[in-house]
């Protein structure tokens, strides 16, 4: 269990990494040919998937989800987004904390794919997903600040 909540940690740190990385600041907002998304959109787009799926669903922590939101804001500073990551992170660490080994058989409490899974199928799904788009944030980061 503690590898799986140091797996999400390990990456969402690295998330902040990359945002910081980012000379200009405007660069978090902007997109380049090839690239649909702007790395601040798909900050909030991570943030906003594992505070739904693990935080309000797993942890019950209220929080109520604005997809639309995530892949429309035009801008926010870089300190705004690392709060973001930084809040996130300690979603994880309490839901995590509060969680047993035996939890991971546990159903979801949503269907995913059309049937049930498990807390353990859903942690993979989503660590996959912040990993996926993490690599997309690096090579914009590459792309258009090099």
């Amino acid at each position: 269990m503690n590898s799986i909540k140091n797996l999400y940690l390990t990456q969402l740190t690295q998330l902040k990494n990359e945002i910081e990385l980012y000379k200009e600041e405007a660069n978090i907002w902007n997109i380049t040919e090839g690239i649909s998304n702007k790395p601040g959109n798909i900050c909030l787009h991570i943030c906003g998937n594992l505070n739904y799926f693990i935080g309000a669903e797993i942890g019950k922590t209220g929080f109520v989800r604005d997809r639309e939101k995530e892949f429309n804001e035009t801008y926010l500073s870089k300190n705004d987004l690392l709060k973001g990551v930084d809040d996130t992170i300690a979603m994880i660490q309490h839901t995590f904390d509060n969680l047993k080994n035996e939890d991971f058989e546990k159903i979801y409490p949503l269907e995913k794919f059309g049937k049930n899974v498990t807390y353990a199928f859903i942690f993979a799904r989503l660590v996959s997903h912040l990993s996926y788009h993490l690599g997309q944030i690096n090579y914009h980061r590459r792309i258009i600040e090099n």
